[in-house]
């Protein structure tokens, strides 16, 4: 493969069958908001071309944002539990970093490689920009390999086959000019499309969470680091004064590793006389649970990425990343940032100072707007349609 070569946006459809078929390979191994802002662009692909073949390599800890969790023994084909791609590849690359030199490892890279390259996969698209995720859709041996001109790891670029220049802000939109220069689609952009749980769905009705009349109000109190977390007792006082004023039900997410900052946001709601439902679901959970919820309050982290990817209105906290990069996306959103935020994304562990300005306050306002908002949408459905 040669070293790569910056194309147009617009190119010509080289690797096409004669019959205009493709099969793909999407590369983006992880996190879940990363993820979710690379799905509009392939779900995008998969409208403009029904007949294509699309496979996904993925962490095997997103997996359920491809494939409903009662597909895990492997699937081939589309469903409702996997409305997107064909197949899902599971490339647990964060195990082979901890234990580089383990046998187990190279077993494990081998057979995946094996099974890339089994596919006949004639395009691989990196939508992550790193050394990893290059190599992981090198192993599939595609005629084409298409990323970014400027990936987030420079020397992954070296070894695309075709670089991409995208002068777009958005990550979302950054993931759209690779995936338009495979064929030179327009691809306009709409909401995902994410899988259907019916065993997730379950566990909401037995955990309480039916869709129905009433606001329900689900927080996300925790963040990839601290920087990025908003503090949980603003949370508490944001949480309590809304309950007060709507009378909504609120339901907390504690993500794993974090069950810590959903316990003290309970305790902080509750000595206000206000009783949350504290729930830590799987992430296919998680996606049916947000499927019930009216509005999601929380920071720059995947759950808060994943209400917006299902059209939820969403109040998002931020703080040392740039909301105009990877804010919401897709539906209503309100995003509240100080102005003397700045992008910083060091992995410190105390709150950045901009976000300690932004006040409880701020966030009710917020949420009144869009719950007023998603009220007067339901009263007169076809006065205004979804902004997506």
């Amino acid at each position: 493969m040669n070293p790569g070569r910056t194309i147009p946006l617009l190119c010509e459809n080289k690797g096409l069958s004669h019959t205009g078929e493709q099969s793909v390979l999407v590369v983006r191994l992880g996190a879940m908001g990363d993820i979710l802002h690379a799905l509009p662009a392939v779900s995008a692909l998969r409208a403009a071309h029904p007949g294509w073949t699309i496979g996904w390599a993925v962490e095997p800890q997103w997996r359920a944002l491809l494939a409903a969790d009662c597909l895990a023994g492997g699937h081939a084909g589309r469903s409702p539990e996997q409305p997107l791609v064909d197949r899902v590849h599971l490339v647990p690359a964060k195990e082979w970093a901890r234990r580089p030199a383990h046998a187990r490892t190279l077993r494990s890279i081998l057979r995946i490689r094996a099974e890339l390259r089994g596919a006949g996969y004639g395009v691989a698209l990196d939508l992550q920009g790193a050394v990893r995720s290059a190599a992981v859709a090198r192993w599939a041996r595609p005629a084409r390999l298409l990323g970014e001109a400027a990936p987030r790891e420079p020397f992954a670029r070296r070894l695309f086959s075709e670089r991409i220049p995208s002068t777009a802000t958005h990550v979302v939109e950054q993931a759209a000019d690779v995936v338009r220069a495979l064929a030179g689609d327009r691809l306009p952009l709409t909401l995902p499309l994410l899988p259907s749980d019916p065993a997730a769905a379950l566990w909401c009705t037995e955990a309480g969470v039916e869709p129905g009349p009433g606001a329900a109000v689900l927080l996300h109190p925790g963040a990839g680091w601290g920087a990025k977390r908003w503090p949980v007792e603003r949370y508490a006082a944001a949480a309590a004064a809304l309950a007060g004023e709507t009378g909504c039900r609120l339901i907390i997410n504690a993500a794993p590793g974090e069950l810590d900052l959903g316990e003290a946001l309970a305790a902080g709601l509750r000595r206000t006389g206000v009783r949350p439902l504290l729930l830590s679901p799987t992430v296919g959970q998680l996606l049916e649970l947000t499927r019930r919820v009216t509005l999601a309050i929380g920071g720059d982290t995947g759950p808060l990425h994943l209400a917006a990817a299902l059209g939820k209105p969403t109040v998002a906290i931020f703080g040392p990343t740039d909301p105009a990069r990877n804010g919401p996306f897709h539906g209503s959103f309100r995003v509240l940032r100080d102005a003397t935020s700045r992008r910083d994304h060091t992995r410190r562990s105390d709150p950045e100072a901009g976000l300690l300005r932004i006040s409880p306050q701020s966030v009710v306002e917020a949420a009144l707007s869009l719950l007023g908002a998603e009220r007067a949408a339901a009263a007169h459905p076809g006065e205004a349609g979804a902004r997506v």
